[in-house]
């Protein structure tokens, strides 16, 4: 292991001691056990700029010359790993859905909901009422939550507008948020669905899409992402729109295989898809694309079980194929109101069958895989950021060991801790 001389050391950088179980998420595998990159007793150095110049087991710090000048910082025996990384959230948006929870409760299911005027629609129409600065507001109340659980890395999609200038403003509030909250955003631009006013004439909305919406988006998002499933896009109505958001420049996703089977995942990943999102119902020749080509799976156990469905992501057929999963908590009014990234890794353990290990991964280093953040995000290492958090847990499998719990002691971005931040999530 290569140590910094003594010239190279100066009283602005800090060693983090105290650190229990350090896991960094950067072992060389191939088991979730062995990537997690776990160290005991361990200790980080950064330098003034927040970057890692080290880190490692604390007693091997002996051989390292000239650290007498720089502090020490006892974290007091705590767990710490990468900060959280969330690659899939739908979190600008005005108004709720408390009346379709309430209705699911009673029975009504996702289609008979939207059949009645609620639905997708319900957060459609109070987006396009709001101001770019009412967005602004609630979309910072959802980040300053994620932040506080120790989220540093969001993908924030728009979707909710379904008109070229109401997605624009979506895409523009996620612009000006990045001068107001402490994250690092990823902007997607989300075809959710065909506007319910162009229904009879989808083929107005589609060419709007590629002839003015992609292009203006451009400068705002880094992704495209589309939902082909059922009372969604069709396969062939997305494949030429993703062929032309593949054309200017966009980097790819797709909501897919969540509700039907509907094979799209497979030209998705063909077509270069950096993930997929659900997959509950994924075939094996979606699985086959998606190994070939390196595509990350994106799991999202919040909207599984607040919708009540008994489908599961074939996650055993991922993991023999050594498709990288990934958590994410899909934040969002209608069918995963949640912000809390432990409780989704909780359910992926409980519900999907991924393990503690792979659970944790899939929230940091595999998550920030499928937002094109690999080299930023998700893994502690010589020369990245030193972006982590810490946890009074007695070990790291008490990380997913607690149903809705808040295992996060502090925040560190770039090595200094964050002011601490409400829990509350206002939806309306």
């Amino acid at each position: 292991m290569n140590h910094p001389t003594i010239d190279e050391v100066d009283p602005a950088w800090r060693v983090f001691v105290g650190i229990a179980q350090l896991l960094t998420m950067d072992g060389p595998g191939p088991t979730a056990d062995d990537t997690l990159g776990l160290i005991s007793d361990a200790a980080i150095v950064t330098d003034g700029a927040g970057t890692i110049r080290w880190l490692g087991p604390r007693t091997a710090m002996a051989d390292i010359q000239g650290l007498d000048a720089a502090p020490v910082i006892d974290l007091g025996g705590v767990i710490a790993l990468p900060a959280l990384v969330d690659p899939h959230t739908h979190l600008v948006f005005a108004g709720d859905r408390a009346a379709d929870f309430a209705a699911r409760c009673a029975g009504a299911t996702y289609a008979e909901i939207a059949a009645a005027g609620g639905g997708l629609v319900t957060t459609v129409t109070a987006t396009r009422a709001a101001s770019a600065e009412t967005l602004v507001g609630l979309a910072k109340a959802r980040l300053d939550a994620l932040a506080r659980e120790g989220v540093l890395t969001v993908e924030i999609k728009s979707g909710y507008g379904l008109t070229i200038s109401d997605e624009l403003k979506q895409l523009a509030v996620i612009q000006l948020l990045r001068e107001l909250v402490p994250q690092r955003l990823v902007a997607t631009l989300l075809l959710h669905k065909v506007p319910p006013e162009l229904a009879d004439t989808p083929e107005t909305w589609f060419e709007a899409v590629c002839d003015e919406l992609l292009p203006r988006a451009r400068p705002l998002a880094e992704f495209v992402d589309i939902f082909v499933d059922v009372g969604a896009y069709t396969p062939e109505a997305a494949a030429p729109l993703m062929a032309r958001a593949s054309a200017l420049g966009f980097k790819l996703k797709a909501h897919t295989e969540q509700l039907t089977a509907s094979g799209f995942g497979a030209a998705m990943a063909e077509l270069g898809a950096t993930s997929l999102e659900h997959l509950e119902h994924a075939s094996e020749a979606v699985l086959d694309a998606m190994a070939a080509h390196g595509t990350v799976a994106v799991l999202l156990p919040g909207a599984s079980v607040f919708l009540g469905d008994d489908a599961r992501p074939p996650v055993r057929a991922m993991r023999a194929r050594g498709i990288p999963m990934a958590l994410g908590t899909d934040l969002n009014p209608g069918s995963s109101a949640t912000s809390n990234p432990w409780l989704i890794a909780t359910l992926a353990c409980t519900q999907y069958g991924l393990s503690p290990a792979e659970a944790l991964i899939g929230l940091t280093r595999n998550a920030a895989s499928a937002i094109g953040q690999g080299d930023r995000a998700g893994r502690l290492a010589v020369g990245r950021r030193a972006d982590f958090v810490t946890s009074r847990v007695p070990t790291w499998l008490h990380l997913t060991y607690g149903l809705g719990h808040h295992p996060v002691y502090e925040v560190y971005l770039a090595g200094q801790p964050l002011p601490q931040l409400g829990l509350d999530l206002a939806f309306s």
